[in-house]
C-alpha cells in the first residue's frame, strides 16, 4: 500500500484546490447552489470519497498535518469573539440564554433517544449515549474524552463508534441545515432585518472601498495578539480542574478588546476581519473534511447506521419545529435553526458555515451570529459534559 503524509504547505494547497472544487461544482449543480450547501463541504467529500476508495483496495492512504488546521479553526473562533459587543448584548442578550435551553432540551432528547435505540436493538445503553449527545452535540472532542469513559464502563467499541458517529454528523448537519431553512424561509416569508449595529459594522468605508492594507494589518495585529495571549486561558483554567477548547481563550481576550474599543470610542477593522474569519473557517472546513475517514461510518453495525439516521430526523424536525419557534419564528430564528444543525449534529464551525452561506444569499442576521458562538462554544459543553454523565450514572 502507497502511504504519504502531506506536510503543512501541501495540505494548505489542497485543501485551497478542493474549495475551488467545492465552489465550480455547486456553481455547475442547482441542487447545492438551491440548498445552500458550502463549497468546502462539497470539496471535502469528493475527496473523502477518493480516500475511501484507496483505503477499500488497500492501494493509498493519506495522512495530513494538523497544525494549520487548528490555527484556522483558533483564528475563525477568534474573529468571531470580535462581534461580541455590549452593544449587541443588549440586543440579543436574553436570546443566548433562550438557545442555551433550546440546545440543551437536544442534548437530553439525543441521549434518551440513543439508549432507548441501543436498548431496542439489545445492544449496551451505553453504546446509545455514543451515538447519541456526546458525538453529535459534542462532536470528536467530547468523543475522544468520553469514549473511553465509556468503555471503561463496559461499552466496547464505544470509542469508534462516537468518533465514527461524528464524522457521520460532521457531514449531515450541513446537509441537512440549508434544506431546513430554506423550507422556512418560502413558508414564513421571511426576510432578513438588518438593523443599525449590523449596518455600522459592515457597510462602512472598509466594506464599500474594498479592505486596504493598513486594515487588513490591524486586523492581523488584533487577531494575532489575542490568539497569544488566549492560549493561556485553557491551561490556566485546568490548574482548577476546568477544561476548556482551545478556542475559548482567543475568542475571550477578542471580546475584551472589541468591547475596550468599543468603550473607549476607537474603531475597529470589524469588515476586515470578518474576511480574515470567513476565509479560515472555509479552509478549516475543507481541511476538517477532506481528512474524515469514511470506511469508519461503513464499518458500523447496520443498528448503529440506522440509530444516526433517526438522531438526524430528530435534529431535522427538532430544528424546524421547536429551534425555529422557541427563538421567535422570525428570520433570525431560521437561521439559528440552520445553524443549529450544524452544532447539534457535527460542531460550530459547521454551524457557522451553515449560517454565513445562508445569509450570503438572503441577507444578514446578526443576533444568530453571536447567539450561536456563544452557545456553541462557551455554554453547551460544560451543560453536555454534565448531562452525559448523568446518563453514564443512571445506565453505567
Amino acid at each position: 500500500m502507497f502511504n504519504y503524509t502531506f506536510n503543512m504547505y501541501q495540505t494548505l494547497a489542497i485543501a485551497i484546490i478542493l474549495l475551488l472544487l467545492g465552489k465550480f461544482v455547486k456553481s455547475k449543480v442547482s441542487f447545492f447552489e438551491k440548498f445552500f450547501i458550502p463549497a468546502p463541504v462539497i470539496g471535502g467529500v469528493i475527496f473523502s470519497l477518493l480516500t475511501l476508495i484507496g483505503h477499500s483496495t488497500n492501494s493509498f492512504i493519506f495522512s495530513f498535518d494538523e497544525n494549520l488546521k487548528n490555527l484556522l479553526m483558533i483564528t475563525f473562533f477568534t474573529t468571531i469573539g470580535f462581534l461580541a459587543s455590549l452593544k449587541m448584548l443588549k440586543k440579543g442578550g436574553i436570546q443566548v440564554f433562550i438557545f442555551l435551553g433550546v440546545a440543551v432540551g437536544l442534548v437530553i432528547i439525543q441521549n434518551i433517544a440513543g439508549v432507548g435505540m441501543a436498548k431496542f436493538f439489545g445492544l449496551n445503553p451505553l453504546l446509545g449515549l455514543a451515538v447519541g449527545s456526546i458525538p453529535l452535540t459534542g462532536g470528536h472532542g467530547t468523543s475522544g474524552a468520553f469514549g473511553p469513559v465509556l468503555e471503561k464502563a463496559g461499552a466496547h467499541g464505544a470509542l469508534s463508534v462516537a468518533i465514527a458517529s461524528a464524522t457521520f454528523g460532521l457531514v449531515a448537519g450541513c446537509m441537512i441545515g440549508g434544506p431546513i431553512a430554506k423550507r422556512i424561509l418560502l413558508k414564513y416569508n421571511l426576510k432578513s432585518k438588518t438593523n443599525a449595529v449590523y449596518a455600522d459594522e459592515t457597510l462602512d468605508k472598509d466594506t464599500i472601498q474594498n479592505a486596504s492594507e493598513a486594515t487588513i494589518f490591524k486586523s492581523v495585529v488584533l487577531i494575532s495578539i489575542s490568539m497569544g495571549i488566549g492560549s493561556f486561558v485553557s491551561p490556566f483554567a485546568k490548574k482548577f480542574g476546568i477544561t476548556l477548547p482551545p478556542y475559548i481563550g482567543p475568542m475571550i481576550i477578542a471580546a475584551i478588546f472589541r468591547n475596550t474599543f468599543d468603550f473607549s470610542k476607537k474603531e475597529i477593522p470589524i469588515p476586515s476581519i470578518n474576511i480574515i474569519g470567513n476565509i479560515s473557517l472555509q479552509l478549516f472546513l475543507a481541511m476538517a473534511l477532506m481528512t474524515m475517514r469514511l470506511w469508519e461510518l461503513a464499518a458500523l453495525a447496520l443498528p448503529l447506521i440506522v440509530m444516526l439516521l433517526v438522531q438526524t430526523i430528530i435534529m431535522a424536525l427538532y430544528a424546524r419545529f421547536v429551534t425555529f419557534n422557541i427563538m421567535g419564528k422570525d428570520y433570525d430564528a431560521a437561521v439559528l435553526a440552520t445553524g443549529h444543525c450544524g452544532f447539534g449534529l457535527g460542531a460550530t464551525p459547521n454551524a457557522m458555515a451553515n449560517m454565513e452561506t445562508f445569509t450570503r444569499t438572503n441577507g444578514p442576521s446578526p443576533n444568530a451570529f453571536f447567539v450561536l458562538p456563544l452557545v456553541g462554544s462557551l455554554f453547551i459543553d460544560f451543560v453536555n459534559a454534565a448531562v452525559i454523565t448523568l446518563f453514564i450514572n443512571i445506565f453505567g
